[in-house]
């Protein structure tokens, strides 16, 4: 079956870049993630990956093509699946969650409540091809307008993840949203992959990237306390390099000793490879 698709902005389409990278990882014979749902996901939805060269070339090692996308969101898995462990009551918040079936890969239990936010359209293809448990709620909205967070409980504490949305909020914006965040709960943490300006440039004026290039409008940052001087009350307590994980181990052997040299300082990390951010308020 193919779903006729509504006509997605490029920050919407997006979802199909992370989407492919997370399909084309479980079909590799030792995935990274494993993720066998998000290839249920392409498969029934049809989409066309060639509009993301980064993920649909044949001249790339299939396991250097999803490394970032897969490490990144099992990254971001463990930090939600270790705090709700540790809070059962946890409110847990994925913004910009596009078509990602995060909440299956966790498993939390039923007492977590779980919303997941994007646009109204992108929830609308959700409900279509995700089923939601009794304990998960989405919400169709743009997460810089500000009423929608009164849909989510404020007297639980909070865990809250972003991956890939960063790049699309102005910096005022994505402040502004973070601030609404953490005033909004008595106490939480805060996890997504981070951006520097070079990795913002590579997005805007890559070949790769052309179909969600014009909507990256974040300048990016390069010092992970950068995010603590905007948002009172925030605090850094965890930089995860990607070009350090142990899932480096199963790249080809020039991308492995790309990664190993590029993690060898906390400035090449960050330089080179993707940088997941944990803080907690």
């Amino acid at each position: 079956m193919t779903l006729r698709l509504p006509a997605f902005t490029p920050a919407q389409e997006s979802l199909f870049l992370t989407l492919g990278g997370r399909a084309l990882d479980s079909r590799l014979p030792r995935p990274f993630l494993g993720d066998t749902t998000a290839d249920e996901l392409l498969t029934t939805i049809g989409y066309d990956l060639t509009k993301f060269p980064t993920i649909s070339s044949t001249r790339v090692d299939p396991r250097a093509k999803v490394f970032e996308i897969a490490v990144r969101a099992k990254r971001l898995d463990e930090v939600v699946r270790r705090f709700v462990l540790r809070h059962p009551d946890a409110v847990v918040l994925d913004l910009g969650a596009g078509l990602d079936s995060r909440v299956f890969r966790v498993r939390p239990p039923r007492t977590v409540r779980w919303y997941d936010v994007d646009f109204p359209e992108v929830i609308a293809l959700r409900s279509q091809v995700l089923p939601n448990p009794a304990n998960v709620h989405s919400i169709g909205a743009d997460v810089v307008e500000p009423n929608w967070i009164d849909q989510v409980p404020n007297d639980r504490p909070a865990v809250i993840v972003a991956d890939g949305l960063g790049a699309f909020l102005t910096r005022h914006d994505f402040a502004d949203l973070l601030n609404r965040l953490i005033s909004h709960f008595p106490s939480g943490e805060l996890v997504f992959n981070s951006y520097t300006t070079y990795a913002i440039w590579l997005l805007k004026h890559s070949h790769a990237m052309t179909a969600i290039a014009s909507d990256v409008v974040n300048p990016g940052f390069n010092d992970p306390h950068d995010p603590e001087r905007w948002v009172d009350g925030l605090e850094l307590v965890d930089e995860m390099f990607l070009a350090r994980a142990p899932e480096v181990a199963g790249l080809p052997r020039a991308w492995r000793l790309a990664s190993r040299l590029a993690g060898r300082t906390s400035a090449t990390s960050r330089m080179i490879g993707t940088v997941v951010l944990r803080y907690r308020f």
